[in-house]
């Protein structure tokens, strides 16, 4: 019942249509700046972090997706209106215990292949740590980091799930929607210019992935534990002069940029076995109903939370 909790405010073709559509001319109108630009990408965030400093220009790319929360919020809350928990989750009240939980996995998988791969590949990694420099970092991600993700979480995986599903009436329309899009959000990034659009693979693969827990557990909950834990720690704990965040991290990669099978991994193999393991914790069923069934119509919807009520 996630995307019918859609029904319990107005979705309103215009007043749905408002807030994706521009985000989506926002996306296209800094592709084309990126692409036609005579500078690339990471020459560019290089100039910035030469000129302003690493954390200056982390505030500068993190802040604008922050205040994005605030304002698809503060629309579901004050023009649909819909409560931003019924956004959130189809249960009576956020899980943040799920949320926690999520977050907890994907830290301890992430720190681990991380270090591992140092520990395997001791060249394509320097110590980067400065103290006076890190705790900084680590003030601005911790503060800014999960407003940034659940901006985005909370547009694909929220807002324009539920309303796609109640448009589309179905909801394998919202996850391959939501999913490419979260991918081809990502066209911008210098790893793409560096590795490739190879790299799209894992962008999209990622969406659908956040996609399908959050149909599969009826909620953000997971999505946003998960995204938190996948920025913020991959902030603080590894760099490069190439990617989206450069930041002063415990570790610099300094390895030759390249689009490997080992990119794919998490992919094909991380990601089955998180959902295997979600599945089990939270007694997932009906597979195919929650990923591509019908979604009910208005009046049932709300005779249906009538009677959960």
């Amino acid at each position: 019942m996630y995307i019918e909790q859609g029904y319990r405010g107005d979705i309103g073709l215009w007043k749905y249509l408002f807030i994706p559509g521009g985000f989506i001319a926002l996306m296209v109108f800094n592709y084309i700046i990126t692409v036609n630009s005579e500078i690339s990408v990471d020459e560019l965030m290089a100039n910035m972090i030469a000129e302003l400093g690493s954390n200056t220009v982390l505030i500068l790319l993190l802040a604008p997706l922050a205040f994005g929360l605030v304002v698809v919020l503060g629309w579901t809350k004050l023009v649909h209106p819909q409560s931003i928990r019924s956004l959130t989750t189809s249960r009576a009240k956020i899980d943040w215990k799920r949320v926690f939980f999520a977050f907890g996995v994907w830290t301890l998988i992430t720190v681990g292949l991380t270090l591992l791969d140092v520990f395997l590949s001791p060249d394509d990694y320097i110590l980067n740590f400065r103290w006076e420099a890190f705790w900084k970092l680590a003030v601005i991600a911790i503060l800014l980091i999960p407003l940034q993700t659940s901006f985005e979480e909370y547009l694909f995986r929220g807002y324009m799930m539920q309303g796609l599903g109640i448009l589309a009436r179905n909801r394998w329309v919202p996850l391959v929607v939501t999913s490419v899009l979260f991918g081809l959000m990502h066209l911008g990034n210098p790893e793409v210019t560096k590795l490739g659009y190879g790299v799209m693979i894992y962008y999209i693969g990622t969406g659908f992935f956040l996609g399908i827990i959050t149909l599969m557990d009826e909620g953000l909950e997971l999505a946003l534990g998960f995204h938190a834990a996948n920025n913020l720690i991959t902030a603080l704990l590894v760099t490069a002069d190439w990617t989206a965040f450069q930041t002063d991290s415990l570790y610099k990669d300094i390895s030759e940029p390249g689009l490997g099978w080992d990119a794919y991994i998490p992919i094909f193999v991380v990601f089955p076995l998180l959902l295997w393991l979600f599945a089990r914790k939270y007694g997932w069923t009906d597979w195919k109903q929650k990923l591509s069934g019908r979604v009910l119509a208005k009046e049932a919807a709300r005779e249906r939370f009538k009677e959960t009520n």
